[in-house]
């Protein structure tokens, strides 16, 4: 029996598809240091995965003075610009993502960065592969909330539970899990815990549709609780 081809796959961004976090630990450094503060690279792994919000509200405990909004703009303002000079593609992302498009699987972006990023992101990668962007300033709720991935297959009109979704971190393999998607955890910087909600692969370099429709069939395997 063929294995079910996805509805749609959902892909977070920082971390998944580029590696930015570098450029994110980089950007916050700066700013807590130009208003007298420290910060180091253990602390800039805490905020991995979560809204741009909260992230704000704990550079303002670590000593940034400037409203919350100020915050993100800056933060995104200076990782933009480092993504200009280069884009740190994640191997096997854009090659996965060519695949998807050919085949004509709806793909969405899913990501806690503000659009204006998401676009950057999007727009270079080219041939306007992704039919739904949804970027932190998009939902009330940011991850590990499930709501950026249910947003996502309800503006794609699928089932979420017939959906991949992508993540690298342990905020967005929360919200994905949550949604109901079959989730695929890409650990990158940070350890990600296995489980029996969901699958961790070491890489998507050489993965292809066929591999994530064999994941999407064991997923409702365990959902219906098969053998």
């Amino acid at each position: 029996m063929t294995a079910p081809t996805p509805a749609a796959v959902l892909w977070d961004m920082d971390g998944t598809i580029v590696d930015t976090e570098p450029y994110w630990m980089r950007a916050e450094t700066e700013l807590v240091a130009e208003h007298g503060g420290t910060w180091n690279d253990a602390q800039g792994m805490q905020l991995v995965g979560s809204g741009l919000v909260q992230s704000a509200i704990i550079l303002q405990q670590a000593g940034v003075a400037l409203e919350v909004d100020e915050i993100i703009g800056t933060l995104t303002d200076r990782v933009m610009v480092q993504m200009g000079t280069e884009v740190p593609w994640r191997p096997g992302a854009r090659e996965l993502i060519a695949e998807l498009h050919s085949a004509g699987i709806p793909i969405a972006l899913v990501t806690m960065s503000i659009r204006r990023m998401a676009l950057q992101v999007a727009e270079a990668i080219g041939d306007e592969v992704f039919d739904v962007v949804i970027a932190g300033d998009d939902v009330e709720h940011p991850k590990p909330h499930p709501q950026p991935y249910l947003l996502a297959a309800e503006r794609l009109g699928v089932e979420i539970g017939d959906c991949i979704a992508i993540e690298d971190s342990e905020f967005g393999l929360v919200s994905a899990v949550a949604s109901g998607a079959a989730t695929i955890g890409v650990p990158l910087h940070l350890t990600l815990h296995e489980g029996p909600t969901h699958e961790l692969w070491p890489t998507l370099e050489g993965c292809t549709l066929a591999d994530l429709s064999a994941a999407l069939e064991r997923h409702h395997h365990r959902a219906t609780g098969a053998a």
